[in-house]
């Protein structure tokens, strides 16, 4: 099944005669028989796609390095029949699961979208007749009708009638309509704005140009830089669980100890390993911020986007539509002999026709709108006939009549096309308005040659000329002057990417339209101007192709797989991209993309397959993105460091008191009341109080984990010291000492966070209320716990206050060795803003 008979682009090189051959067709289309032969053979005319079940994706969130440390915990519980800790541990285990698959249940449905787009019904010849039927029933061979207002069911060659002009822009990135002639391809999606023609059907579904972008989304897997951090932090502590167990393992064998002991043991340390809340605490930080970026006109829908964003150090940013505005507007006139200015747009106004919907029309009549007194000027004149755009005159024309009566043509349209009306030898000088680039010699020249010359000179500048002309009494033509028209930058485009270079974000343009355009726009926001075209990067080896493309500033006259393969070396360099667009030809690259921003006004596939979705127009709502995600990110890493400290302190210290002292410091319920009371309100700290970076955030493991062990390792000298109070100053009994140990660690251990919020002095920047509130209560309900004996032996109050006084002395002294060991690993220099 969807097989093919001949590609697209062999069909463009083919002639029309070789195609109806390769087909088996003629231009009487297919009959009946031959079309459902053909549907069996090739398959319906429709985007597939690869499902996987719901159990599928929700079984597999038990598969990792975190879960499995979990699962292993259950296991042991249940051998040794701790069913209170067996029950708690699944709890966790099942908390975990389903808050991730929850996340992600929103299933990616770009393909969905794209599906959607084909249209619906075509009309289509069949034994001699012309049928309407569903555009799924399409084969290769079928001739078919294309007509104003019909979408194209399938890639298909012209093969009679005059012209059409297409729309592809959301294909494509192409912002004007593009005329297609017999012989000419067009794409499936694309929308006929003009013109009536018979095509041959050449590919259909996925062998389309639609359904190869379609692929392009279905391939765009990736895994995010937030699952590989939980991903190494799991192995760390797993590894380091492991060794834990298996050096205590060897003393238990030469020590000849009960091995159900070392089992429970093991069960303790695993329960002790476990960040069995990291993901969760990880992801509610996110979808807090998300929430953020939501009312800042920025919806998230993959929440590992958020971090994505923060890191992110390139964006790639489509041009139609997210630098530019996507609509035509004429911006320079240029008058030639005795016409003004006026004269140039009043002839071409009544050349135009609103009710056309023709973009370049819209350009002319839009300008003459912001004209004070224009519209009582051309009130004065009377369009008596009108002739619409001509693809083989290559120009609008109408008869008008002006109040005295008097009638004369005007047409406005390919320069060459209007030019060419005048008798070559007339003579023309050249006067241009006062602010145009364009300077001429002295004399005279032919109209043809002048006019050649200020269109080249408006090309390089980007812009598309259009010659208007009019005739006098006698009915000779003249050329009145050139209009140039493009599709202008937004009015915050230049400074939102000043801002986001500002913020240590390289910003390349990449687009479909010409070089000379996108150097333009380029210009005019502030970009550099190396702007490439794909044939530099596309035959080279990777290591060739990725050295280009990390240099040039951006690409013009791209198609979807080059926007794909552009992301993709950049992210084989290191970089974290992001990828802006709004069209159905950027899908494959916003969801290839670290972080996929569809702007606003964005198709639907475009959105669908984004991660984040812009609801107000312009790039400036990236910026505050930028700035949020990395305070969100900030919340994120100051938990990781927080966690992993507190997973090593407890890992170390319940270790060393087994193999020293032959002594369980603490039961497997306290450390799963550790576990509840410090990580659920930990959740707050996604309302924290962060400050973000200049430069973009990533997961720096080196420090992360450093910083982490040496915190841990003052958190065990300073167990180890109550543990020798206890037992030698105050000589508790063993009950009494393990809720003593456990109200250290407990206190102790919620003090860490106000320790790893921060890489200055704690009290740098002031903690959330509701984080500061959350540490109070649990610690006090802790503390109330210990003192009067609830679910563990009571010790009273005179020893609770000494374990806080303890525990704050502690806490200070941390912070202080913290701020000194920042500055010997840390010498970025990141600068931070409130």
């Amino acid at each position: 099944m969807n097989q093919n008979i001949t590609s697209t682009n062999e069909a463009k090189e083919a002639s029309v005669a070789e195609l109806l051959e390769k087909l088996s067709s003629s231009e009487r289309g297919l009959t009946g028989s031959e079309a459902k032969e053909r549907l069996q053979k090739y398959g319906p005319n429709e985007i597939t796609e690869k499902k996987t079940s719901a159990l599928v994706k929700f079984l597999s969130y038990f598969w990792g390095p975190i879960p499995w440390m979990i699962e292993i915990a259950v296991v042991l519980s249940g051998i040794l029949h701790r069913w209170d800790d067996f029950t708690i541990i699944l709890a966790l285990l099942m908390l975990n699961v389903t808050v991730g698959f929850w996340q992600e249940h929103k299933a990616d449905n770009a393909i969905e979208l794209l599906k959607q787009k084909l249209a619906l019904k075509a009309r289509v010849l069949r034994d001699g007749k012309w049928l309407e039927v569903s555009a799924s029933e399409m084969v290769p061979g079928d001739v078919i009708r294309l007509r104003l207002g019909d979408i194209c069911p399938a890639d298909a060659k012209l093969i009679t009638g005059d012209y059409l002009l297409v729309d592809e822009s959301a294909l494509t990135g192409e912002s004007l309509p593009v005329e297609k002639h017999v012989s000419d391809v067009t794409y499936s999606g694309s929308v006929i704005r003009q013109g009536e023609m018979d095509a041959l059907v050449v590919a259909t579904g996925m062998n389309t140009f639609f359904g190869k972008t379609a692929r392009l989304v279905e391939a765009a897997k990736t895994q995010s830089h937030f699952q590989k951090a939980v991903i190494k932090i799991g192995d760390y502590l797993i590894v380091f669980a492991l060794v834990l167990v298996a050096f205590t393992f060897l003393v238990v064998l030469f020590r000849h100890e009960s091995l159900l002991e070392f089992f429970q043991f093991a069960l303790v340390l695993l329960v002790a390993a476990i960040p069995a809340a990291l993901p969760a605490v990880l992801s509610v930080s996110m979808a807090v911020g998300a929430i953020t970026l939501a009312g800042d006109g920025a919806i998230v829908s993959k929440l590992a986007a958020v971090e994505e964003m923060a890191g992110m150090d390139i964006l790639c940013s489509d041009k139609t539509g997210t630098i530019t505005k996507n609509e035509l507007v004429l911006t320079e006139i240029n008058h030639f002999q005795d016409f003004s200015e006026n004269d140039v747009l009043l002839f071409a106004s009544l050349a135009s026709r609103e009710e056309d919907r023709d973009p370049i029309d819209d350009a002319v009549l839009a300008r003459t709108k912001t004209l004070k007194d224009f519209s009582e000027l051309a009130g004065s004149y009377r369009v008596l006939s009108f002739k619409p755009f001509d693809p083989v005159s290559k120009r609008t024309e109408a008869e008008v009549e002006d109040s005295a009566g008097n009638r004369f043509l005007v047409t406005k349209g390919a320069p060459q096309a209007v030019s060419a009306l005048m008798d070559s030898e007339v003579a023309m000088i050249g006067k241009v308005t006062t602010d145009s680039k364009v300077t001429t010699d002295d004399g005279e020249n032919t109209v043809g040659s002048q006019v050649e010359k200020y269109v080249d000179e408006f090309a390089s500048r980007g812009y598309r000329a259009l010659g208007v002309g009019r005739t006098d009494a006698q009915g000779n033509w003249h050329f009145a002057g050139l209009l140039a028209l493009y599709d202008p930058p937004r009015d915050d485009s230049a400074e939102t990417i000043r801002t986001a270079q500002d913020m240590g974000v390289d910003v390349k343009m990449i687009t479909g339209d010409h070089l000379a355009i996108a150097k333009e726009i380029s210009r005019q926001v502030n970009l550099k101007q190396d702007i490439m075209l794909p044939t530099s990067f596309l035959d080279l080896p990777d290591r060739n192709a990725e050295e280009i493309v990390e240099n040039a500033d951006g690409f013009a006259q791209v198609f979807p797989e080059h926007k794909y393969h552009i992301v993709e070396l950049l992210q084989h360099r290191g970089h974290i991209i992001g990828m802006t667009g709004d069209g159905v030809n950027d899908a494959p690259a916003l969801k290839k993309a670290d972080a996929g921003i569809a702007v606003a006004g964005a198709t639907d596939a475009a959105k669908s397959a984004a991660d984040i979705v812009l609801t107000k127009p312009g790039l400036s709502v990236i910026v505050n993105a930028l700035k949020e995600s990395r305070k969100i990110f900030q919340r994120m890493n100051n938990y990781a460091l927080y966690r992993i400290t507190e997973t090593i302190r407890v890992l170390l210290f319940i270790t060393f008191s087994i193999l020293a002292f032959k002594f369980y410091p603490v039961t497997s319920l306290m450390i799963v009341l550790l576990a509840l009371l410090n990580d659920a309100p930990i959740m707050t700290i996604a309302y924290d109080n962060v400050k973000y970076s200049d430069l973009p955030e990533k997961w720096d493991m080196r420090i992360l984990l450093s910083m982490a062990t040496l915190l841990g390792v003052i958190g065990v000298i300073s167990s180890f010291g109550i543990l020798y109070i206890g037992l030698h100053i105050f000589q508790l009994s063993h009950e009494v000492l393990q809720s003593f140990i456990y109200l250290k660690l407990s206190v102790a251990g919620h003090l860490t966070i106000f320790v790893a919020r921060t890489k200055s002095y704690f009290w740098s920047v002031k903690p959330a209320k509701i984080l500061f509130a959350a540490v109070i209560v649990t610690q006090l309900i802790a503390t109330l716990i210990t003192v009067y004996g609830f679910l563990l032996p009571a010790m009273g109050w005179k020893l609770a206050l000494f374990v806080w006084g303890y525990a704050l002395t502690a806490f200070v002294i941390t912070d202080f060795i913290k701020v000194q060991a920042y500055r010997l690993l840390n010498h970025t220099g990141i600068k931070f803003h409130a």
